[in-house]
Order: structure tokens, then C-alpha cells, then sequence
């Protein structure tokens, strides 16, 4: 028998693969400005100081580094995260409440496995990231979508979304959201809180872009308001140190965290522990703050860059004012298509990911996601100019 008659799961019905991959396929042309992915800048990644710090830790610990390690993590990342994450993030973490994951995807592919069984409702944002939209199909959950504005995702609904659908998970991106670039305001993020405690819901709040903070004041994570343990935290290195490194964590209480352990061992026994090894380091040698500073103002630069170029073109309807993060979201006028423009951008030179990808249910076809980590101030400018001819087009 042929094996193109091979009969595939039914957890991929439906699914095609990540439209974000999918148009990095376009980028390879020779001098392609892309505000489509969420790559951190060039001159953001610490490749010397990565090196330095490889060389010395296999130096000091090398036998155990490359031996198998555990997957409760690297004894000296564990014990730097607990003071790491009381200072940036807020709360309280014991020994057996912090995995160390291969990115914070993962995070969430280990919550829906220890969670949802297929039919499970997971409320989420709308939009939302579209890569954590796959990971919850995959496990066959029903996805509820919550609709937002300035201030983040509407919690009146939210609650009403709950009483309707008795979800296992809330899914949310509470700080510089992906894609919008929004931020849920203090009140909302304790009623989160309130109702995953009065429910009995189980929320996973997903912070990579937490530091990337480029103006206004730091709000409380989630997790820090939490009074009963139905909040997860998912962070990520990948943003601030380097996303090849692929070392996220995820906190919660241990019952849950022992169910992640268990799946994580049928996944990839642990992550890489030399991965580990250097992000402790980083960590602990007093290098990621002054990085992440450094950073920031260029962050804050090419923002800056992109919104003025926003302002400027005639296609664009409205587009979100981020104080963080790496990502605006806009919205094209009225009757305008992003993906069917899209051809017409990437064939000028420079590319954006639709907005429609991002929306559970599809549709909002005007609106798309823009970047500005990747580029420089003078590229963001030229893209901006490509741009406003492919609209006009």
C-alpha cells in the first residue's frame, strides 16, 4: 500500500501549520524587510558573552552538564530562579513549584497535556498568539474567544464566558500582548485572579515580554495576586538572552507541576542543560539587567520609528500604542484585505503577518501584526514607505 494513504491522527484536521512559518518561507529573498516574525534585534543577542559564559561553566561543571540531567531542571538554574522570579516577578517560589521548560511553548503544550481532554473549553483572548492557538487544537480543546480593548481582555465577559462554558483554561498574555501590544490594566488582572478562584479555572498567564518595558510603570503579574494556586506562570528567556537557547519555565503549585514533570519526560527528558547552565549565569552574575536596559532604549527607538510611520499612511484606520513589547497591531480601512495584500507587499520588499491568523474564529481580515525588534530605525522607515505603495496599489 502506498503511504500517501497513511491515515493521520484527528487532532490535525484542520490544521496547516503556523502562518507565521509559513511566510518566513518569503523572507529569504535578498534584502527583504520583515515586520513578521518576533526576533529579537541582532545586536540584542549576546553571542560573546554566551560564549564566555559556555566555556567557563563546562569548565567548572561540564561532566555533569553534558551528562543526563533531571527534568525537575539544573540544580544551579533552579536556585537562581527563586530570587529571580520574587524580584521581577512578584511572587513566591519553593522548591517543586519551578520547571525549567525548552521555551514557554512548551509550557503550554505541557499545561493542555496534564489539563484538556478533547472537548475542553480554553477561554482566550481575541486575538491572541497564533502558536498557542495550534498547541490547543492539537489537544482537540474548544476554543472560547474573549473579546478586548485598551485596557486588555473584557472580564465581563470573561465571566461570562466561565458560567457558559465551564472552561479548564484561561489563556492570556497580560503584559505587551502578542499581537496587539496591549496591556491589562491592575483592576482586570485581580479580577482574573477572583474568578479563577471563585470558578475553580486554572489560568495560564504567558509573560515573555514582562521587561521589555519601554514607558509607563511595571504592573503586578497575575500570579502575584493569586491567593489559592489556580494561577500558572509561563516565562521565557528566549526575549531577553536569546530564543536559540530555547529555555523558558513554567511556576505553579506542585500538583500541577508534578503532572508537567510527568509529561515532560515523554517529551524531551529535560531541557538542555547547558542551556540552563548559561541562563543561570546570566542570571546570577548580575548580567541580564543591564542587558535588558540596553536593549530597551533601542527597542524604544524602533517604536517610536514605527508608530510615526504608522501615522503616516493613508491605508491605516487605527494601529495600538504599546509602552512595551515587540509587537503593534492596526487595522487597515474598510474593505481592505492584509492577506490579500500581502503578495503585493512581499513582492515591494517587505512583509507583516495578517491579522485574521490571530483571531480564534478567523475573520477581522483589515487588520495585521507589524514587528519592530528586527529592523533598524532607517529600515523601519523605508518599510514603512514600501508599505504605504502596496496599499495604495
Amino acid at each position: 500500500m502506498d503511504i500517501q494513504n497513511v491515515q493521520f491522527a484527528s487532532r490535525f484536521n484542520g490544521l496547516s501549520g503556523s502562518a507565521i512559518r509559513e511566510i518566513f518561507k518569503l523572507l529569504a529573498r535578498p534584502g527583504m524587510l520583515s515586520f513578521a516574525g518576533g526576533n529579537p534585534a541582532e545586536d540584542a543577542l549576546p553571542d560573546a558573552e554566551v560564549a564566555e559564559i559556555a566555556r567557563r561553566v563546562l569548565t567548572e561543571d561540564g561532566k555533569r552538564i553534558l551528562q543526563y540531567g533531571a527534568t525537575e531542571g539544573y540544580p544551579p538554574f533552579l536556585e537562581a530562579m527563586y530570587p529571580y522570579v520574587k524580584e521581577n516577578f512578584g511572587f513566591d517560589a519553593a522548591p517543586g513549584t519551578i520547571l525549567p521548560t525548552t521555551g514557554s511553548t512548551q509550557a503550554m503544550n505541557l499545561l493542555c497535556a496534564a489539563l484538556i481532554e478533547p472537548g475542553d473549553a480554553i477561554i482566550l483572548e481575541d486575538p491572541t498568539f497564533l502558536g498557542n492557538m495550534q498547541c490547543m487544537k492539537l489537544y482537540q480543546a474548544k476554543l472560547v474567544p474573549v473579546g478586548s480593548d485598551e485596557d486588555g481582555m473584557d472580564v465581563d465577559e470573561l465571566e461570562e464566558k466561565i458560567k457558559a462554558y465551564h472552561p479548564k483554561l484561561i489563556y492570556t498574555i497580560p503584559t505587551f500582548q502578542n499581537p496587539t501590544g496591549r496591556t491589562l490594566s491592575l483592576e482586570r488582572r485581580r479580577r482574573v485572579a477572583e474568578l479563577a478562584e471563585q470558578y475553580g479555572v486554572v489560568v495560564a498567564e504567558d509573560d515573555p515580554y514582562h521587561d521589555l518595558r519601554y514607558a509607563g510603570e511595571a504592573l503586578p503579574t497575575i500570579k502575584s495576586l493569586d491567593q489559592s494556586g489556580w494561577v500558572v506562570f509561563m516565562g521565557s528567556f528566549s526575549k531577553v538572552i536569546s530564543p536559540g537557547l530555547r529555555v523558558g519555565f513554567l511556576a505553579a503549585e506542585p500538583g500541577l507541576l508534578r503532572k508537567c514533570v510527568i509529561a515532560k519526560q515523554s517529551f524531551d527528558l529535560h531541557t538542555g542543560l547547558l542551556n540552563q547552565a548559561i541562563c543561570a549565569a546570566y542570571i546570577t552574575e548580575g548580567l541580564l539587567q543591564p542587558h535588558i536596559e540596553r536593549i530597551c532604549v533601542s527597542y524604544r527607538r524602533q517604536l517610536d520609528t514605527m508608530l510615526e510611520g504608522l501615522s503616516r499612511l493613508s491605508a491605516i484606520e487605527w494601529y495600538t500604542k504599546p509602552q512595551g513589547g515587540l509587537f503593534i497591531f492596526a487595522s487597515l480601512k474598510a474593505g481592505m484585505d492584509a492577506l490579500k495584500l500581502l503578495p503585493q507587499a512581499v513582492d515591494r520588499g517587505v512583509a507583516y503577518v495578517p491579522g485574521t491568523h490571530f483571531y480564534a474564529e478567523g475573520g477581522h481580515e483589515s487588520t495585521l501584526r507589524l514587528n519592530f525588534s528586527k529592523c533598524t530605525p532607517e529600515e523601519i522607515r523605508r518599510g514603512m514607505e514600501l508599505l504605504d505603495l502596496a496599499f495604495r496599489a
